[in-house]
């Protein structure tokens, strides 16, 4: 999709977040779908043992997602999403 842009991706065990600047021509529910779905074709290309740990259905993605537009701004955005990882450590080990 045109215009769409990826500025940074911060990945934790388990999950990722990124900022992404879309068009406002574009729904926000299609551009992570077509995200979603061309990037779990690539990893199903070059990782071929994903068929088998996804042997009953062909994903890799939770169909889920969240997206905050405002409230907060942009720099606290981005520095979550670039140290994510050392701010959610420890969150696997929670036993509920």
């Amino acid at each position: 999709m045109s215009g769409v842009i990826i500025e940074t991706i911060g990945f934790d065990k388990d999950h990722l977040h990124m900022i992404i600047t879309i068009p406002p021509k574009y729904k926000i529910s299609s551009v992570i779908g077509q995200l979603k779905s061309q990037s779990a074709s690539q990893l199903r290309k070059k990782y071929s043992w994903l068929s088998e740990v996804y042997w009953k259905e062909n994903i890799v993605w939770s169909p889920g997602y969240f997206v905050s537009s405002v409230g907060i701004d942009e720099d606290t955005i981005r520095n979550y999403v670039e140290h994510q990882g050392e701010q959610d450590s420890g969150q696997l080990l929670l036993k509920l």
